[in-house]
């Protein structure tokens, strides 16, 4: 069973910076993707950001080029560097793991694809 931990979120004015980490345990097969995702009140959940095992990346357009995602695969840890922070990326951050999957990671921007999720980290952007 694959335990996911974010932590890294609060609350900052408009155009501040935030770095989210998730901490990943309990692999037993191989990862094919991480992916973090977010939910607004109101909304449905979107996926964010997602890098492959290999370090490929690809990112929602609402968040290109403010956002970047990273991974420390010796600390099995996930990141989400986010800058120039907007009112609209106020949301319950997730992260997310696909394991044993040797499709396209893009794919793994999408929910229903991805095995296991962690409780979640709170981001509250203030104008």
């Amino acid at each position: 069973q694959v335990h996911l931990v974010e932590s890294g979120g609060g609350s900052v004015q408009s155009g501040g910076s935030l770095r989210l980490s998730c901490a990943a345990s309990g692999y037993t097969g191989s990862r094919s993707c991480m992916s973090w995702f977010r939910q607004a009140p109101g909304k449905e959940r979107e996926g964010v950001a997602v890098i492959s095992i290999d370090g490929s990346t690809s990112y929602a357009d609402s968040v290109k080029g403010r956002f970047t995602i990273s991974q420390d695969n010796a600390k099995n840890t996930l990141y989400l560097q986010m800058s120039s922070l907007k009112p609209e990326d106020t949301a319950m951050y997730y992260c997310a793991t696909r394991v044993s999957y040797d499709g396209d990671y893009h794919y793994c921007l999408l929910d229903y694809v991805m095995d296991y999720w962690g409780k979640g980290t709170l981001v509250t952007i203030s104008s």
